[in-house]
């Protein structure tokens, strides 16, 4: 396993990190294809001998249970200064005024629930899940700053937003002297390279870590085109994504699937060693439902891509419309 700097922070952390979306009570979420407590742990723990340190969840998923799954399993099979436990904000989690955003009173309750759940006293990164509209940017900042001098969270990351919003919060905290933003989870991968035009430049400009979701596409990077999964077939926020270039996404993946031949590897190493060859990009955030899934993301850090390859990769894509923003 590689460990890197968190962007301009001195935290570090593994170069992939362990998406934990997948885990958590089925009954309790909207997501058939999310694996209950028993079949979760084993997947933490092998990312944790994998070497693995870096793990992903949000208060949303699976309506709390993942950071429920998640946090008796690291307590379980790992010190809790060894490990990097990230979640998120934002999300309806009750109905009603107030059961969402980003507001002061949203934060300081999601955060002491999030807390609660994972079983730990604080959080190494928290992470505010998309931008609100509807609070004011300061009244968001401020109250993650009180969070982080709380010593309820050690840093702060953003998510999917434009790169002006994310300019205009760093400015912000800057301004007022508040805790800034240390990273950006955004999506980022072969079918979806938009975030190249401005807010991965923001992000190296500003020393931002980067850790993309979807890195693989929502797995339709990892198989051949047209294979389905359940996933697939009943994910509704990810169907939404990949609809706009469906004949150039069909020929990008057929590269991938043609590199990932001659070079006798899954076709996932493929994609996810295109994304960790960028400079910007701290940690893929990787779900893993299968055993190879966490081998394939591991061996990926070693698979060294040719400029040749790089370029067969990039040559079909074209400007798809920014999506995964809401």
């Amino acid at each position: 396993m590689e460990y890197v700097k968190l962007g301009s922070t001195g935290l570090e952390v593994s170069r992939i990190c362990l998406g934990c979306m997948s885990y958590g009570d089925p009954a309790r979420g909207k997501h058939a294809w999310t694996l209950d407590e028993a079949a979760s742990r084993p997947f933490i723990r092998q990312a944790l001998e994998l070497g693995i340190n870096f793990f992903d969840t949000a208060n949303v998923y699976s309506d709390g249970s993942s950071e429920e799954i998640v946090g008796r399993a690291l307590k379980d099979f790992a010190k809790r200064d060894d490990v990097v436990i990230a979640t998120k904000v934002f999300n309806r989690m009750r109905p009603g005024p107030n059961g969402q955003g980003l507001s002061r009173r949203a934060i300081f309750t999601e955060i002491d629930y999030s807390l609660q759940r994972l079983g730990t006293d604080y959080v190494d990164l928290y992470q505010i899940h998309r931008f609100d509209p509807h609070t004011p940017l300061e009244e968001t900042l401020e109250a993650l700053h009180d969070v982080v001098k709380a010593g309820k969270a050690r840093y702060i990351g953003a998510s999917s937003m434009y790169a002006w919003q994310f300019a205009k919060a760093l400015y912000t905290s800057r301004l007022h002297g508040w805790t800034r933003f240390s990273t950006m989870q955004n999506h980022v991968n072969l079918l979806h390279r938009e975030e190249e035009r401005e807010m991965l430049p923001l992000c190296q400009a500003e020393g931002i870590g980067v850790i993309p979701w979807s890195p693989l596409a929502r797995g339709r990077l990892a198989r051949p085109w047209g294979e389905t999964t359940q996933r697939t077939e009943t994910d509704e926020f990810g169907r939404g994504l990949y609809t706009a270039a469906v004949e150039a996404d069909r020929r990008v993946t057929e590269r991938v699937a043609d590199v990932a031949y001659r070079r006798g590897v899954p076709m996932a190493q493929v994609a996810l060693a295109w994304l960790l060859q960028k400079s910007v990009i701290t940690a893929p955030i990787v779900g893993a439902t299968k055993p190879h899934h966490l081998d394939d993301a591991v061996a990926a850090l070693a698979l060294q891509l040719t400029s040749d390859e790089i370029k067969a990769l990039e040559a079909h894509y074209v400007p798809h419309p920014v999506v995964g923003f809401s």
